[in-house]
């Protein structure tokens, strides 16, 4: 299985001050919901993973999310993409719990539910807690500017990002990067097989049966 793992709010979506709370206030980034139907077609599955503290606080509850996520999969389906799950973390900060980015809960649940190893997955966020999760896990990290938390300056990073952290503007700059990264990856494979295969001698044709007079 081929899987992108994803952020929602400042990279999906605007991030709003206070949480998105009702399906109004969500707000797709230009180009996100297109760059997720080119993940879906290039083949990849994509998969959710964000913290989302309001719900625990009592800002919103489970009938709001799932409004705000019916609206997030119509848009999506009207531009030919689709989001494969989305998991949550619910906790606020001094609640204790191994599933609120930077630790990789989430990152681990979706690798077990999907029986997919980590060091293979691609992740997008726009915030170091999500490049530090991803990385715990053993994922490969993808950093967007799009979100309230962009760093100062990406070259270099500030030190309390990940080493290898790659950078986009967007979700959709992500998109186009990876698929053209992986479609020549795939290709140089296919190349080097063919090589191998023509260096490969050819058998020697058997030896005619003979008869023992």
């Amino acid at each position: 299985m081929k899987l992108v793992i994803v952020d929602r709010d400042g990279t999906i979506c605007v991030e709003r001050e206070g949480y998105i709370q009702t399906p109004d206030e969500w707000e797709p980034l230009p180009g996100a919901l297109d760059a997720i139907a080119r993940l879906n077609h290039a083949g990849y599955h994509v998969v959710i993973a964000a913290n989302l503290p309001g719900l625990g606080r009592g800002l919103f509850d489970m009938a709001a999310l799932n409004a705000i996520q019916a609206k997030m999969n119509k848009q999506l389906a009207a531009v030919g993409g689709r989001v494969e799950a989305i998991f949550y973390c619910p906790h606020a900060p001094d609640e204790g719990c191994s599933c609120r980015k930077p630790l990789p809960g989430l990152f681990q649940q979706i690798g077990e539910r999907y029986k997919i190893d980590l060091r293979q997955v691609h992740a997008v966020g726009d915030s170091e807690r999500d490049m530090q999760a991803a990385a715990a896990a053993g994922c490969v990290p993808h950093l967007v500017l799009t979100g309230n938390n962009a760093p100062a300056r990406t070259d270099p990073l500030p030190p309390q990002f990940p080493p290898g952290t790659r950078v986009h503007a967007d979700l959709a700059a992500f998109a186009s990067d990876f698929i053209a990264e992986m479609e020549a990856l795939q290709a140089a494979e296919a190349q080097e097989a063919e090589t191998r295969l023509e260096k490969t001698p050819a058998a020697a044709p058997p030896r005619p049966a003979q008869a023992i007079e």
